[in-house]
Parts: structure tokens; sequence; C-alpha cells
């Protein structure tokens, strides 16, 4: 029988912690039986969340002959303790497979398990994860990344997706299907699929010197902007400009205005009629046949689709992740 280990951390985001819970909990063989045992894990017996404490069993100790180690979310991102790191590196040195969901990617970077490695966690903690730790290869538009022996997810629901995906990669389609029937989820969603979230303005952090560039960008996407004519703006070379944006938002001059793009493209496709042609235009993109595109390779579904989801209307079917 397989062993998953739920390490609980204090302030533990319940939903991030049940999510895995469920998963494993759920899952059965055709002849019926379990094979996943499911403990929860934690440096004290008692630990406080939102409104209730959780009691738990094991301590510590119960990571060491797991098989699966999953990290939930936290209210707090600050730095584990270095007991919980300790043990956290000592199961990634025997081969233990180590899982975050959501900000649980935090604890994992903090124990330099992501360093080198690609990683995700929910949008709005991507820049800061990049920011704090610049060994991790932020991905911050997919529902989970898997390393082989250490993967990350984002939001609680894409913890489901990637609870899914290690069930399936263990024990077969078919026993991951009769899972998900039971969780009542969806089977198919890939883990390179977009979080299909839209940001009133991309993530920075608050009194950034970036922050007077952003706006204009925002209220200038219909035109021409260039990376020489940001850093002119900004007063620097572009060599010291991109430096610069990537230590305060995690991300590249270029990378920052294509999802700035989509975002404004998201938002006429939900709440306007305008034809794909206007959007293009309004949004930036040049053309047409580009803005289809760049749209598909960011939110991982065409324009008319996401317009169908979000609109409510027939003939489309896309996940929100």
């Amino acid at each position: 029988m397989h062993t998953v280990a739920i390490l609980v951390l204090d302030n533990v985001v319940p939903f991030d912690m049940a999510a895995p819970f469920q998963m494993f909990g759920w899952t059965r063989l055709p002849d019926g039986r379990r094979p996943y045992r499911v403990r929860l894990c934690a440096e004290s017996p008692e630990v406080p969340t939102d409104g209730f404490a959780l009691r738990i069993d094991r301590g510590l100790d119960g990571l060491a002959d797991a098989d699966t180690i999953i990290v939930p979310g936290c209210d707090d991102t600050g730095p584990p303790s270095p007991r919980v790191v300790a043990a956290l590196q000592q199961a990634a040195r025997a081969g233990t497979r180590i899982a975050s969901v959501c900000v649980g990617a935090f604890v994992l970077a903090e124990a330099g398990l992501l360093d080198g490695l690609r990683a995700t966690t929910h949008w709005m903690a991507t820049a800061d994860l990049a920011r704090r730790f610049p060994d991790v290869h932020v991905e911050p538009d997919v529902l989970y990344v898997d390393n082989g022996r250490i993967l990350t997810s984002a939001g609680a629901a894409a913890g489901l997706d990637m609870c899914l995906h290690m069930i399936r990669r263990d024990l077969g389609s078919a026993v991951a299907a009769h899972t998900a029937r039971m969780s009542v989820v969806p089977l198919e969603r890939e883990g390179g699929q977009a979080q299909f979230i839209v940001h009133e303005r991309p993530p920075v952090p608050r009194g950034s010197t970036l922050e007077p560039l952003l706006e204009w960008i925002e209220d200038n996407l219909a035109g021409e902007i260039t990376l020489g004519a940001m850093a002119g703006r900004s007063g620097m070379s572009e060599r010291t400009f991109s430096r610069r944006f990537r230590e305060q938002t995690g991300t590249t001059p270029l990378q920052w205005l294509l999802r700035a793009r989509v975002r404004r493209a998201q938002y006429l496709l939900e709440n306007s009629d305008h034809p794909i042609e206007r959007i293009a235009r309004q949004a930036g993109f040049g053309s047409p046949t580009a803005f289809r595109e760049r749209f598909r390779r960011v939110v991982g579904t065409t324009p008319h689709a996401y317009r169908a989801a979000f609109q409510g209307k027939t003939g489309a079917s896309v996940t929100v992740g």
C-alpha cells in the first residue's frame, strides 16, 4: 500500500489540505481495495487554522516512510521551521515523491527542492515566488508542473488535477477516471492548460518603481510598445531595464506586455460583442491571426471558444482553472 503523508503547517488552508485527502482517499482498485493510505503529519499534535484547530496523529517522523508527501498551502508564506525543512530535504534525498498545493510551493522552495526546476503556484503569488527564489523557473500560467519526483500545482482546484495526474501515473487511466467520478471532478485537465484568470492588473510589488510605466502600458495597449520605448520611459538602458523588471515582476517586459494584452482581450471577449478583428486591434495584437495564435498559446484555447464559455453560449467546452 502506498502511503501519502499530508504535511500540515500552521494556518493551513483547509481546502488545500482536503483536496489531496479526498482524492487519494476515494481511490479504489478494480477489486475494491484501497491502494493509498493517507495520513496527516505535523510538528505539533494540534494545528491552528481559520476558525478551528486540527488534531494530528503523527509528527514529522510520519514523513520518513511515506511514498508521497504533499504540502498544502497556508495563509503565511514565510519560512517554515528548520525541522520541516530538514524533514523534506531528507525525504527528497531518499527519493520520496513530494508535491505542493497552491502556495505550498514556497515551502518546497525554502527547502531548496525547486532549485533549477520548473514550478507553479497560485497566480497571485507567482511573482513573489519568482522574486524570492530566482533559481526556480516559475510557470505562472499552468495548472501544475511535474518534474518527476517534485510536483507543484496552482490553486486548490489545480491540486485536484495534480492528484489525479499522480493517480493516473501510479495506477493507470481507468483507476484515475473512477476516482474523478467519485469526486465529481473532470479527469482531463492537462497540467499545461492555462489558469484562466483575468487579473485587473498583472501583480507587482506595492510601491514598485515600475508602477507609472505599467500604468502607461495599460493605457496604451492598442499601440506599438517596444522594449526600447519601455526602457526609455524608465530612463534606463534596455539591459538594465530588463534586469530590474524581472527582479520586480518575476517575468520579462515582453512577457508581461503579452499577458497584459491577453487580459485586455479576455475582458473584451467576456463583456462585449466586438468582432475578433476589432478586439485584436484594441488589445494591440496587430492582426487577427497573431491575436488567435498568441491568445491560444497563453490561455490554452481560441478566442471564440473562450467567449462562448464565459458568455454562457453553447458550442464550446472550456475548463476554468
